[in-house]
């Protein structure tokens, strides 16, 4: 098992607590800028909040109704950014809305799509547009009493690898990544916080010394300032379960559906690894994390009943493949209806005379990480004088170094050419251009090395090695889940003996060392 030692020596910048999507996202533009960082995550990378996401880049067309202007407008100048540097993991998707006579009126479904075509300025993404039903691919699945809809673009994300990929480029530009470590402690003495960290397998206790800390904890936010630091802020956090089931496809098209429900919210309908489909999600307030553990079954019969409204062929209980629940730790603006409460961020600094910072994020969203990083390091400019220019925006994440996936594949056939290109397909999807590097020497299907699962979402040993040897991983959950989501191309028998694999695998590394 991996060990947690600190060189007692080192003095970091900025020590980040917190592997999410928002603490990897300024680790990457801190470590880019000159300050030496270290980021602290108690379990794995992507292992709460970001992997439980609706896998969407979007700019939240439902958060116009709430006059939440500002962060549509990001949100959607950020989708642009992000499907320029992460090609691989990120792509467009068309949305149809099936109008419903009895919901938001057809006058307001067009003018707010004509914002949101508009707000945030150039997009390379087609424009909305009416559609008339019957349509032999826009209406696909759905009942023949729908008569039309509207067409709109957003994107899609591996949420868990864009997590992932952060971390990688925080630590190619000098960044300290440790997963299972939590902070258990620490105090402002004199120049420096002291900080008390603790491996999560082994109990051994290790220590940090850092001139700033940002506590982007996600759900655990508050429980990092009050109890862990004993750090008093009038800010609070509105924890928000939002669960997901996956189904298999709707619909052999690839437009994802978004329907209108009569609370007046949306559930989605979005084309999920090939052969599913994926639906959510709920919102739900809730009083502590454990009550975010699994669906309830009354949120299972919600999505159900929200998708079954609009669909010919009614999905039932024994259809779903799998579920998964997760918490939204928003800002507690004081709204009630979880639904209406600001998706935005907000960033709250405490400070000893002056220097010290702790800085503690509430909310955001996936889409805006990368300004929601910016905006964080802008706050912490005063305790950093020599903090060089913001770059995230233009050089790529890892992988992504490219211009056409379908290129990138043929290149890699020439070196591979007798793996099967729907199988090298999905491993660019992952890795982009890194995948070269993953399948260095492979010149046929039995170099790969032990095989899980079959056609395009083989899971292989070099796979696995990859990513025990460059993405931290230290538990099978972790690359059958996160790192990849062959998992659930597995019958649980394939699960198993994939973990048992995987949990030898690591074993060698560390055996190794």
């Amino acid at each position: 098992m991996t060990t947690t030692r600190t060189d007692p020596q080192t003095i970091y910048d900025l020590v980040i607590v917190g592997g999410g999507i928002n603490g990897c996202g300024i680790a990457r533009d801190a470590a880019g800028r000159g300050l030496k960082v270290l980021l602290v995550e108690q379990d794995d990378l992507a292992s709460a909040t970001s992997s439980w996401s609706s896998k969407l880049i979007h700019g939240g067309l439902r958060y116009l109704e709430q006059y939440e202007f500002r962060l549509v407008r990001e949100a959607l100048q950020e989708r642009e950014v992000l499907l320029k540097i992460a090609p691989h993991i990120i792509h467009p998707l068309e949305f149809i809305l099936p109008h419903d006579a009895h919901m938001r009126p057809a006058w307001m479904i067009r003018a707010g799509l004509f914002m949101y075509d508009h707000i945030g300025g150039k997009i390379s993404l087609p424009h909305s547009r009416g559609v008339s039903f019957p349509d032999p691919i826009y209406s696909a699945g759905l009942k023949p009493s729908i008569k039309r809809g509207y067409f709109y673009s957003d994107a899609r994300v591996d949420d868990a690898r864009l997590t992932v990929l952060n971390a990688v480029s925080a630590r190619e530009h000098g960044a300290d990544i440790r997963v299972r470590t939590r902070l258990v402690g620490g105090v402002r003495e004199a120049d420096f916080w002291h900080l008390q960290l603790q491996h999560a397998d082994t109990g051994l206790p290790s220590t940090a010394k850092a001139r700033g800390v940002i506590n982007a904890a996600g759900p655990w936010v508050k429980h990092l300032l009050d109890d862990t630091l004993a750090i008093n802020t009038s800010a609070t956090v509105k924890l928000v379960k939002g669960s997901h089931i996956v189904v298999p496809r709707i619909h052999k098209y690839a437009h994802a559906y978004i329907l209108q429900n009569n609370d007046k919210r949306v559930v989605f309908i979005i084309p999920y690894q090939d052969k599913f489909s994926l639906i959510g999600t709920t919102d739900l307030n809730i009083e502590n994390l454990a009550d975010a553990a699994n669906i309830s079954p009354a949120e299972t019969s919600y999505l159900l009943n929200a998708v079954n409204r609009f669909i010919e062929k009614p999905i039932r209980e024994a259809d779903i493949v799998c579920s998964y629940a997760g918490v939204r730790p928003l800002y507690d603006d004081g709204t009630a209806n979880p639904s209406e409460i600001t998706r935005d961020y907000v960033l709250k600094i405490d400070h000893a005379e002056g220097k010290l910072p702790l800085l503690s994020i509430f909310g955001g969203k996936i889409t805006t990480y990368r300004r929601l990083a910016e905006h964080a390091l802008d706050e912490l400019k005063p305790y950093y004088t020599a903090l060089k220019a913001s770059w995230t925006g233009e050089q790529a994440l890892p992988g992504g170094d490219f211009n056409s996936t379908e290129t990138l594949v043929q290149q890699i056939m020439q070196s591979c050419p007798a793996l099967p290109s729907d199988y090298l397909r999905q491993l660019v999807s992952r890795y982009g251009t890194r995948t070269a590097i993953l399948l260095a020497n492979v010149k046929s299907m039995s170099d790969l090395g032990e095989l899980f699962g079959a056609d395009a979402y083989l899971l292989c040993e070099r796979e696995i090695d990859f990513c025990i040897h460059h993405e931290w991983v230290l538990k099978p959950d972790d690359i059958l889940w996160r790192r990849t989501k062959c998992g659930l191309h597995m019958d649980a028998s394939t699960q198993e003996r994939a973990a048992i694999f995987i949990e030898r695998c690591i074993r060698r590394k560390e055996n190794n060392k």
